[in-house]
């Protein structure tokens, strides 16, 4: 039984597009903790496979790290290189990036909430693969499923986390607050790292609107589930 049998999960199609690259977001896995905890191992177990699935203790920051590694390190962007390695990160509506180099076969996978934006995880990660031989310019990039610009309410003070270019991803909101759009400042982030716009892939669903699909930690609060987003190479 593959991987697909066992995970819910929708793909992007620039990253499909590129062979030899494996790559998912989850979908929300239905049941009780204990049997979400269940699922994923089983998850784990199927994606075995394609290789040695690697995670992060994801804190909302900009550190980038490489794998292979144990135990798993405090940072939001892991790089994985050459087959049998996956990368992954959990979300609950943090946006999930996915990046690759198919002439390195290197794959990153990134968590990047408003923090992590704010602290250009992304650009970083970019950075750090640009330092062991990947030119910007070649890489593909997918974002996946994230709380939307339609959901993602916050306070103005968070204006001031952002520069002033980056201003212009804030949006009216209700009583004085504002909406943010995540997906709008991470694609741009990647732009001006160097990633072409024609390579960068979206999955554009929103975790909070569709309760069915997706965990939401904006509309279910901390106790709810996490999905997982991976990539590597076979």
């Amino acid at each position: 039984m593959g991987p697909e049998t066992q995970l819910r999960r929708v793909t992007a199609a620039r990253l499909a597009a590129v062979p030899g690259v494996v790559h998912g977001f989850e979908r929300r896995r239905p049941g009780t903790p204990e049997e979400r905890r269940e699922g994923r191992a089983r998850v784990t177990a199927a994606l075995a496979r394609y290789g040695s699935l690697r995670l992060m203790r994801q804190v909302h920051g900009r550190t980038v790290t490489s794998g292979p590694w144990n135990p798993p390190p405090f940072a939001d962007a892991g790089v994985v290189e050459g087959p049998g390695q996956l990368i992954g990160v959990e979300t609950a509506d943090c946006l999930p990036v996915l990046l690759v180099d198919p002439d390195r076969r290197v794959a990153v996978a990134i968590h990047a909430g408003w923090r992590g934006t704010a602290a250009r995880v992304v650009a970083e990660a970019v950075r750090a693969m640009a330092a062991t031989g990947s030119d910007p310019r070649s890489l593909v990039a997918a974002i996946g499923p994230g709380i939307g610009v339609c959901c993602f309410e916050v306070g103005p003070e968070l204006r001031a986390e952002f520069s002033a270019e980056e201003q212009a991803f804030f949006r009216a909101g209700s009583g004085g607050r504002l909406r943010l759009d995540l997906r709008g400042l991470n694609q741009g982030q990647l732009a001006a790292a160097g990633v072409a716009e024609d390579r960068i892939g979206h999955v554009r669903e929103c975790t909070c609107c569709r309760p069915r699909d997706y965990f939401s930690y904006r509309r279910d609060g901390s106790g709810t589930g996490r999905m997982l987003n991976y990539v590597g190479w076979t």
